[in-house]
């Protein structure tokens, strides 16, 4: 059975990237290497991992990936830390101008 990662990194200037694989350990190395150099994390090095899931069905690891990629950086930053009571905070709108802001709803 393959095995399969969705995984987080924390670039050196602060950003994250958010990846998926089935080696991760030749993927981070491809990271750290600056192997490609059209690659989001190329310019951003050195890089450190800071989550990884595993996952039995790529379709599942896939899935997570496209969900977490939309996250914010404070909101990958409590999974990667297993803040989760976090993950509902930073989830909530705050937004006054945005269709959901509800700030009575508590």
């Amino acid at each position: 059975m393959k095995t399969y990662f969705v995984y987080i990194l924390k670039c050196s200037d602060g950003l994250t990237y958010t990846g998926v694989t089935n080696n991760i350990s030749r993927r981070l190395e491809e990271h750290m290497n600056g192997l490609n150099k059209s690659c989001f994390t190329f310019k951003r090095r050195p890089v450190e991992l800071i989550f990884q899931q595993r996952f039995n069905d790529v379709e599942q690891a896939i899935y997570f990936e496209k969900k977490i990629k939309n996250w914010s950086a404070k909101k990958k930053l409590a999974l990667a830390n297993g803040e989760f009571d976090m993950l509902q905070i930073l989830s909530e709108c705050r937004n006054a101008t945005h269709s959901n802001y509800n700030p009575k709803a508590n």
